[in-house]
């Protein structure tokens, strides 16, 4: 407990899943949080049950305007940002042939372009010491069907955690990445399935786990509370995977 006191934390995507667990486990740790979200009533739901010591701003990951800002929000609410949890992302499952131009500019503006302008627009209030850490995922290892896009952009922030530690460690910040496995998360219910052939999937994901079942978020949310602590201040341009071992198959 208080391994976050006194810390400033921002967590985008933080109304649902691992991201308002990590909410819930950092307020637990005693630290200042803020938490951004695009679905207002998911923003709503999240505040009453955070509490009035949570600052919710509504935000669109994928757009550069909304970046600068939740930056400026914070500068006034805050002045100084301990910690951030990148964790904001969209998971489109299809076949190559079913992509176009505008949905694959969708993903990679929320999972890459987003998240590097809203670190750059940060920068200016980063305490030193601070913490980055980003949510990556397996798919930025595994060659798994229908993953292309979605693995092509966790693969590109899993590069930022090695490129921008190097870069912004001088500036006493210090960027981490976990990539979790098949997390029980709301998700899975935003891949435009249908309930039959989402439990199909749900059950050809389960079934390549080795440990047989899928991850909670508060088991992604005790790692993230590590990397943001200052328990890990000699961990810089790591990844730590959470996967139930999928990834060694």
């Amino acid at each position: 407990m208080d391994r976050l006191k006194g810390k400033r934390a921002l967590i985008t995507g933080g109304t649902s899943g691992i991201g308002l667990e990590t909410a819930r486990r950092f307020l637990t740790e005693g630290a200042r949080i803020a938490i951004t979200g695009r679905n207002q009533a998911t923003l709503d739901a999240a505040r009453k049950e955070l509490g009035g010591d949570a600052l919710v701003i509504p935000s669109d990951a994928g757009d550069l305007g909304d970046q600068k800002r939740v930056a400026d929000v914070l500068s006034q609410a805050f002045g100084k940002l301990d910690i951030l949890f990148v964790n904001a992302g969209v998971a489109v499952l299809k076949p190559i042939e079913q992509w176009d131009e505008a949905a694959f500019d969708r993903s990679f503006a929320t999972i890459v372009k987003g998240p590097y302008f809203l670190v750059q627009a940060l920068l200016p209030i980063f305490a030193n010491p601070a913490s980055i850490v980003l949510n990556t995922s397996i798919n930025a290892h595994l060659g798994m069907p229908n993953t292309t896009v979605y693995g092509a952009a966790k693969a590109a922030l899993l590069s930022l955690a090695r490129t921008l530690s190097g870069e912004l460690l001088p500036r006493g910040i210090r960027v981490n990445a976990v990539s979790p496995g098949p997390i029980s998360t709301p998700l899975y219910g935003k891949l435009g399935l249908s309930e039959p052939d989402l439990k199909t999937a749900a059950v050809s994901i389960q079934n390549q786990i080795p440990i047989g079942h899928f991850g909670k978020p508060s088991e992604i949310a005790h790692a993230i509370v590590f990397l943001a602590s200052d328990e890990s201040a000699f961990t810089v341009g790591s990844e730590l995977v959470i996967d139930g071992g999928m990834s060694n198959l």
